[in-house]
């Protein structure tokens, strides 16, 4: 069993025997049919992964590798909002697509954000880079999507929000901070969050000369949906298998030089899921 296995079937036992229900109170998320779209929770899901002695993903349920790895380079490399330049990932993202194409002053947009340092007019891409190449002892290393005067021009406030980042020993740890997570959309162990960060982490230690380390993921709230109760269950039963070893182009020097054809994962064995489901908006 892959660790993230382990960490997804206590989480959902977790919720399913002790979070709490919000079927009593009012609830912002709406299925498609207008219903509200209640929740059982729990607060702060904190989960541990060593990046160098395994790469987290699901096996329990199969994810989608090329799907993430796309996504990571539309935010952190390209800096981006617009819907259509993340190619064959873009239906992710319709639901919260304006007029105008994007999904408003989020994600890709914050990170583009430039500030004066002190040395030098960089974005926060570009700060943590500068930062782990030349002040790796800085304990100011720190990205954040969250910015308070731009909320109202987000069509999705950011889930994961923020990083920091910590270098001990020649290698590179990571510290991911999500607000709110759909275990069955997004925020499993081992699902899409997790997978983009771990594949972060390692981008950056290759780039910045750094072995990998530990990738810690905070969930404050993590929730599974009323009608995705029965499916969050049932996955439970599925064979467990080894993790998989992601592979990287190791000639790749430069953060921005990465393409989705420079990532492969050997040996994935996992289930496919077969039951679409809804996301709630």
């Amino acid at each position: 069993m892959s660790i993230a296995d382990k960490y997804y079937k206590e989480e959902v036992k977790e919720i399913l025997t002790n979070g709490f229900n919000d079927k009593d109170y009012p609830v912002r998320p709406k299925w498609p049919d207008g219903t509200p779209a209640h929740t059982i929770k729990t607060h702060c899901a904190v989960r541990r992964y060593d990046l160098s002695k395994e790469f987290p993903i699901l096996t329990l349920r199969t994810q989608a590798f090329k799907g993430v790895v796309r996504e990571l380079l539309w935010m952190w490399q390209k800096k981006s909002n617009v819907v259509d330049e993340l190619g064959k990932s873009a239906a992710i993202w319709r639901a919260w697509e304006g007029p105008n194409g994007t999904i408003g002053k989020t994600y890709g947009y914050q990170l583009g954000k430039k500030a004066d340092y002190g040395y030098g007019v960089l974005d926060q891409v570009d700060n943590l880079i500068f930062l782990l190449k030349n002040r790796p002892m800085d304990r100011r290393m720190i990205t954040t999507m969250w910015c308070p005067q731009d909320l109202s021009e987000m069509n999705l406030p950011p889930c994961v929000y923020e990083t920091l980042w910590d270098v001990s020993d020649g290698k590179l740890n990571c510290t991911v901070i999500q607000r709110s997570g759909d275990l069955l959309a997004a925020a499993a162990s081992g699902g899409w969050d997790t997978i983009q960060y771990a594949v972060l982490t390692h981008m950056l230690a290759q780039v910045c000369g750094y072995q990998v380390g530990t990738l810690v993921h905070i969930v404050n709230n993590l929730h599974i949906y009323d009608r995705h109760m029965e499916l969050a269950q049932e996955i439970l039963n599925n064979p467990e298998y080894p993790a998989p070893v992601l592979k990287i182009n190791p000639e790749v020097k430069n953060f921005y030089d990465f393409t989705e054809d420079d990532f492969e994962l050997v040996d994935y064995q996992s289930t496919k899921l077969t039951t679409k489901f809804q996301v709630a908006e």
